[in-house]
């Protein structure tokens, strides 16, 4: 019989293509996303299939982490083997205007689903999306599964939460319940108000003329950027394992916002020029500025430098990235030209 898989969040950039992994390894998968007014469900229109297709493999479900009614009757109803809560409010800059709604979907939304598969079936397989923003301020370089977390955003205290409650609930209740903390992890489908792909995005529109500036905060911070395809399978084998663990899951090679942006730059073979310090600094093209630094896209409170070491992972799990920095803008940038619509 095929294994059952069950994902909250499964319009998102990580749900999509945990998705089209797992029915690739013969599982049946059912996504939840919220209902709203907006279809958003172009990260996945290409495995929804019609509702009355015979052999259907992947199904799509309304549902809410905040509401534990909706959480109760999935799983109730759809009896999954492994459950996936990647659902998140995930931008750090929003989680500091809407700290209770981020609360509440990040942290009390993981425990919703644990309490169910305490009551209901604790032979679920559970896992929560963890993040390197738990190290936030860190407190030693690279961080691994025994730095210390010191979280700088009301979204990295919220998954604090979610992390706790996971390891709480699998030794508290012997429930296969297992944390990945994973560091930044970009492709095509990353969200356009993330840095990367607002940069990839921007600088692709400068190239084809239909921008003429694109606004930034802090270039200087340093991130340790992996491909979502690469970490989906991480989490995969992470419930593979016989024993519940956390893992970190990270490239190990950290990079600047600033280099981020010259190497995308150069992939499009814009010429820029950077000028002046500070706020105001400047990138220019043929002596006109195309990006700009603005304070409004700082963070209350700067999180400077993150970088994995994801030893643990490569040994238990067997898993490594395959894609690096260049393959992954590459993959972004043939994206963003092939799906350009002018706007």
């Amino acid at each position: 019989m095929k294994k059952k898989a069950l994902i909250f969040g499964v319009t998102g950039q990580d749900g999509a293509y945990l998705s089209k992994f797992l029915l690739k390894k013969n599982y049946v998968v059912h996504g939840v996303k919220r209902k709203t007014s907006l279809i958003n469900t172009k990260r996945i229109d290409d495995i929804y299939e019609e509702p009355n297709k015979k052999k259907k493999s992947f199904f799509l479900h309304f549902g809410d982490v905040i509401d534990y009614g909706s959480v109760f009757n999935l799983i109730t109803t759809i009896k999954p083997d492994e459950i996936y809560n990647l659902s998140a409010q995930s931008h750090v800059a929003v989680s500091f205007e809407i700290p209770e709604y981020t609360a509440n979907t990040n942290a009390l939304g993981a425990l919703r689903i644990l309490e169910v598969i305490k009551n209901f079936n604790k032979k679920i397989k559970f896992y929560q999306a963890g993040t390197s923003e738990l190290f936030g301020k860190v407190q030693e370089i690279p961080q691994n599964e025994n730095t210390k977390f010191y979280p700088r955003s009301p979204y990295a205290v919220s998954k604090l939460f979610a992390h706790w409650i996971t390891v709480n609930y699998r030794e508290a209740h012997d429930i296969f319940a297992a944390n990945g903390i994973l560091f930044n992890h970009e492709s095509p489908l990353r969200g356009e108000t993330f840095v990367t792909q607002k940069i990839v995005k921007g600088l692709v529109k400068i190239k084809l003329g239909h921008r003429e500036k694109l606004l930034l905060g802090n270039i200087y911070s340093k991130r340790d950027w992996g491909h979502a395809q690469d970490y989906v399978e991480g989490m995969w084998k992470i419930l593979q394992q016989r024993k519940p663990k956390d893992y970190v899951l990270a490239t190990g090679k950290t990079f600047t916002v600033k280099y981020f942006i010259k190497k995308v730059s150069e992939k499009l073979n814009l010429k820029l020029v950077w000028k002046g310090k500070g706020l105001k600094e400047k990138a220019y093209l043929n002596g006109k500025p195309v990006i700009e630094i603005n304070k409004r896209y700082f963070r209350p409170s700067e999180v400077d430098l993150l970088i994995g070491d994801a030893r643990k992972a490569r040994k238990e799990l067997n898993w490594k990235p395959k894609k690096n920095l260049d393959s992954i803008i590459d993959d972004m940038i043939f994206y963003e030209k092939k799906n350009f619509n002018g706007k």
